[in-house]
């Protein structure tokens, strides 16, 4: 038994208090009470519990504690130093935190970032496409219009009334009916064909066959609507250059390029010889030039051979 616990257990019994007596005082176990008198202070949780239990032990018997620690604390293990690991233990969490604050506003940033240029990438994409749309040509390059239209033909004027002259070499009649006959008119062509043969700029070329006589025709319906048009192309003679009235209809002989600027396709018909020009029916200007298609020959005008006409009739004065 130890100095310190044999003050203790004296004062307990002056006291006349049992060791249950002072547990139930305390609130100290029992165990607890007997290691403090016999100085087995290993049986305690530690040497913080040893001072807390001595110095309860002196109060509860009518000793002084502080002077019962500071006479006797050198039977008493020494205090466990504080852990100074700790305040290192504690910096690390704090620069975890602020690296996950800081990590958390990059992420943000960067999130919005991101929408900023999808909605940037959104709206040039739109952009772009609305104008391709508008200068898409709406004319496949291998798309032929071709109509059938029946144009009256003129009739031929033979010079002999009575239907008797021959076209060509004559062998003479001896009537000397046999006349000379006047050469025949070509003829306008039946098929026409309106053929996009090319783009160029903003100008929809297409070529108009076969080589002969056409007519274009141009409509203004729906409301009053801008008509230039310009014979042998864009920087021709102007033939019309003005806003034309709703219902205006203008025709044209198409013996050489004539080009037509309309300020609204949905508002105009273009058409030869009553073939429709496809022009998209679009809320903005279109641009046209037709050309006609040259002959690569000359037919040869029909001829009246008169020379055995004009020997019978020498012969017959």
């Amino acid at each position: 038994m130890s100095d310190l616990g044999d003050l203790l257990k004296k004062a307990r019994e002056q006291r006349e208090l049992s060791l249950d007596d002072l547990q139930e005082m305390t609130k100290i176990r029992k165990r607890y009470l007997e290691a403090i008198e016999s100085g087995d202070y290993k049986v305690l949780p530690g040497s913080f519990y040893v001072r807390a239990f001595v110095k309860t032990y002196a109060e509860a018997v009518g000793l002084d504690a502080d002077d019962v620690l500071r006479l006797y604390k050198h039977e008493m293990p020494a205090p466990a130093p504080e852990p100074a690991t700790e305040p290192v233990v504690k910096q690390p969490r704090r620069s975890s935190q602020n690296a996950s604050d800081r990590w958390s506003k990059f992420g943000f940033t960067g999130i919005m970032l991101s929408f900023v240029v999808v909605i940037a990438v959104i709206i040039w994409v739109y952009a772009i496409n609305t104008n391709d749309s508008k200068d898409a040509p709406k004319v496949d390059d291998q798309t032929k219009i071709t109509d059938s239209t029946d144009l009256p033909k003129e009739p031929v004027k033979n010079a002999d009334s009575s239907g008797t002259g021959q076209t060509g070499t004559s062998n003479g009649n001896s009537n000397g009916t046999g006349g000379d006959v006047t050469p025949t008119t070509p003829e306008t062509p039946t098929d026409t064909t309106v053929t996009f043969a090319r783009k160029s700029g903003r100008t929809d070329l297409y070529d108009v066959g076969p080589a002969g006589a056409h007519t274009v025709q141009i409509t203004i319906k729906g409301g009053k609507n801008w008509l230039e048009v310009r014979e042998g192309g864009s920087k021709g003679k102007k033939l019309v250059y003005e806003n034309a009235a709703d219902g205006t209809v203008q025709s044209f002989p198409l013996d050489k390029s004539l080009y037509i600027n309309v300020g609204r396709a949905d508002l105009a018909e273009i058409a030869v010889d009553g073939v429709a020009i496809e022009d998209g029916d679009r809320a903005s200007s279109k641009r046209v030039q037709l050309d006609p298609v040259k002959s690569d020959s000359t037919a040869p005008n029909n001829q009246t051979d008169t020379t055995g006409a004009g020997t019978n009739n020498n012969a017959a004065q």
